[in-house]
């Protein structure tokens, strides 16, 4: 990305002028630098004098075509992404160039002009991550070398500093989780029976995690891949996801079998996703061998995608994702079970069972649906707080000080919602009474 005070830049590719022209125009009002090339050349000796943060490139161009222009920009300027622009001819070319690496994205002619721009906000706000994550790891390392140089006498100060840190870590990481949440959203906006589906899957997943009492270790990229389970629906037009799996005609369910593979190749240039990719790839897997993109049979599927596999069959059962007929909990319960040692690890059924057979556990801390006038500081989200829209707002964890508290009343005014937060709150406090 660029500096902070910098527009985001595009440089679009393509030898023809009124394809570039009418980029110009769908880019005008999204507030981005938009720079042209008509070809290869033009756009490689841009590249060499301006800071771009993406490229789209066309496919086809007489001389160097696009996948050629877009590898050697991702051994000159790798943190550029790199999308391609291609027909239904050129796909198999196309995935080829994905799967080496080369490209982030493509996108299929003719677009269409909300996913276009919705698919460039996505890589925008991806790139602002990851560099807000570069910068955040640039100061926790400057703050680690400076605890090196502390006298050994300051123990004190030594001790303060540590603290700092601590929190400073716990913050990052909330935030970073924050920001999968938020960007999982904006993806299931697409489709109103999507909205929380990732949450909803990401908690279950959780909980079976916890009863089959996994080490820290096993469970580390479960979260997010959990959470990002479902981004290669990015790939898919919106016929396809409205419409439930079982009703796909041939064509369509090819295209939507494909998301595991799509989501996979999202991450391909996120280090740190290199352990949730393939979770995301094999999380429609079954026990059996008759899942897919790779037939993968019994313990060849990683444990956690045979647990992500177990929590999004049965929150797509109770939404009717599957068949477009939603189940009752205790009806989706009982088809994950009848799947037992077939489409399921029966190790992760039986952990899945263990959840609605055994009392729920006692809370630590009190648990509290209260009204925004009577949240106060101190008080911590028990659960995601998320708009009328689906849109995350704030994220469970987060702790409520005076200003944020402000914040919400203030956007509980604005819309003219009635709201109530279920929060953690000390014991011994008024609110902490039942």
């Amino acid at each position: 990305m660029t500096a902070a005070s910098a527009p985001w830049t595009l440089l679009a590719v393509d030898d023809e002028p009124n394809i570039l022209a009418a980029l110009r125009r769908l880019f005008r009002a999204t507030g981005w630098r938009v720079l042209t090339a008509g070809h290869a050349e033009e756009a490689l000796a841009l590249l060499a004098t301006e800071a771009v943060d993406a490229v789209l490139s066309d496919m086809r161009m007489p001389g160097m075509d696009g996948v050629q222009l877009l590898e050697r920009v991702s051994q000159g300027w790798p943190r550029t992404a790199r999308l391609l622009l291609t027909g239904q001819g050129d796909l198999g070319s196309t995935i080829a160039a994905i799967n080496r690496g080369r490209l982030h994205r493509y996108i299929t002619k003719p677009w269409d002009d909300d996913e276009l721009l919705l698919t460039l906000r996505q890589v925008a706000q991806i790139q602002q991550l990851e560099a807000d994550k570069r910068a955040l790891e640039q100061i926790t390392q400057r703050q680690n070398d400076e605890l090196k140089a502390l006298n050994a006498g300051l123990e004190a100060r030594v001790s303060l500093r540590t603290e700092e840190l601590a929190a400073a870590n716990v913050r990052l990481k909330r935030h970073y989780l924050t920001s999968i949440k938020s960007f999982t959203a904006l993806i299931e906006l697409r489709g109103s029976a999507q909205v929380g589906h990732a949450r909803q899957v990401a908690n279950l997943t959780r909980r079976i995690a916890q009863a089959m009492t996994l080490d820290a270790d096993t469970t580390h990229d479960l979260p997010i891949a959990a959470l990002l389970h479902d981004i290669g629906h990015i790939g898919l037009s919106d016929a396809v996801l409205a419409r439930p799996v079982n009703r796909l005609d041939s064509d369509e369910l090819r295209r939507y079998r494909l998301h595991p593979v799509l989501g996979e190749q999202a991450l391909l240039a996120s280090d740190d996703m290199q352990g949730v990719a393939p979770l995301i790839r094999a999380h429609h897997e079954r026990w059996d061998g008759q899942g897919f993109p790779d037939g993968l049979r019994g313990a060849a599927i990683p444990l956690g995608a045979r647990i992500l596999a177990v929590a999004d069959a049965f929150e797509d059962l109770r939404s009717g994702r599957i068949d477009g007929q939603a189940l009752s909990p205790l009806d989706a319960r009982r088809s994950v079970l009848a799947a037992r040692g077939s489409q399921f690890d029966p190790a992760v059924v039986d952990a899945f069972a263990s959840l609605f057979s055994a009392a729920p556990p006692k809370p630590v801390v009190a648990t509290r649906r209260l009204r925004t006038a009577d949240l106060r500081a101190g008080h911590t989200l028990a659960q995601d707080f998320v708009s009328p829209e689906g849109v995350l707002l704030l994220s469970a964890g987060q702790p409520l000080n005076d200003d944020l508290i402000g914040r919400i009343c203030a956007f509980e005014r604005k819309h003219g919602l009635a709201l109530t937060l279920a929060v953690q709150v000390p014991q011994g406090t008024p609110e902490s009474r039942p």
